[in-house]
């Protein structure tokens, strides 16, 4: 068994290049809680894969993308893919604006708040002393933030969630399809490649298999499954 930051065994090979995957993980995890997606995700990938683990609730998204770029650089990869759940998907995106050498795989962003958050900021109206409780980077970019684009030249794709199981509800009715705790239309992304919609919640999406399938697909072809 693999440990966290630790590639899975396998070449990894696409045509002559060298290729990995980066999974970064989202709010309150430590990475430890993606192992089935990232071991379910190597396979329907047929690539090795690590994960990029970083303190969430301190620092900047500033700071994290720029420790993932260095993270990604490290792995001496020839092409780089990243999926990324939740928080962990607006690092990547933030990494990919940031760092044009990271550009040459694809990216898969899963539950990821890109147009804001209307829990998080229901959460602050409710409790304002809870700002501590998200971070930094999700009181900036989900409460403060309220729009995002991608016009990068990496090839995205967004999972959205509507199992509407999890903990925004406790907070706020959420208006529309949702997975719980972000909204299917806080997840859609101008410039996106592709946006595909299964019946996960927010938190499930990490245990499934189907995501991991998607999610392998879309950095094989640049396309979900519909």
């Amino acid at each position: 068994m693999s440990t966290r930051n630790e590639p899975v065994p396998g070449d990894g090979v696409r045509g002559s290049e060298p290729a990995l995957i980066i999974l970064v993980h989202g709010l309150w995890m430590t990475g430890l809680e993606l192992f089935m997606l990232r071991r379910r995700l190597s396979a329907a990938a047929g690539l090795p894969a690590v994960t990029f683990s970083y303190p969430t609730l301190a620092g900047s998204l500033d700071q994290h993308a720029s420790k993932l770029a260095a993270f990604a650089r490290q792995q001496g990869a020839g092409r780089v893919h990243f999926v990324g759940h939740s928080l962990g998907g607006l690092v990547i995106l933030r990494a990919l604006q940031q760092a044009a050498d990271l550009i040459g795989g694809r990216a898969v962003l899963i539950g990821s708040p890109l147009q804001g958050s209307h829990a998080a900021r229901e959460v602050l109206r409710v409790m304002p002393f809870a700002r501590s409780l998200l971070g930094n980077a999700i009181y900036q970019e989900c409460v403060e933030t309220q729009s995002r684009c991608w016009e990068g030249g990496c090839d995205v794709g967004v999972i959205a969630g509507s199992r509407g199981v999890g903990l925004g509800r406790l907070f706020t009715p959420l208006e529309g399809d949702h997975d719980g705790t972000v909204r299917v239309a806080e997840t859609q992304l101008p410039g996106a490649r592709d946006h595909i919609v299964l019946p996960v919640s927010h938190s499930g999406m990490v245990l499934s298999g189907e995501v991991a399938r998607q999610a392998g697909w879309f950095l094989q072809t640049g396309k979900f499954q519909h």
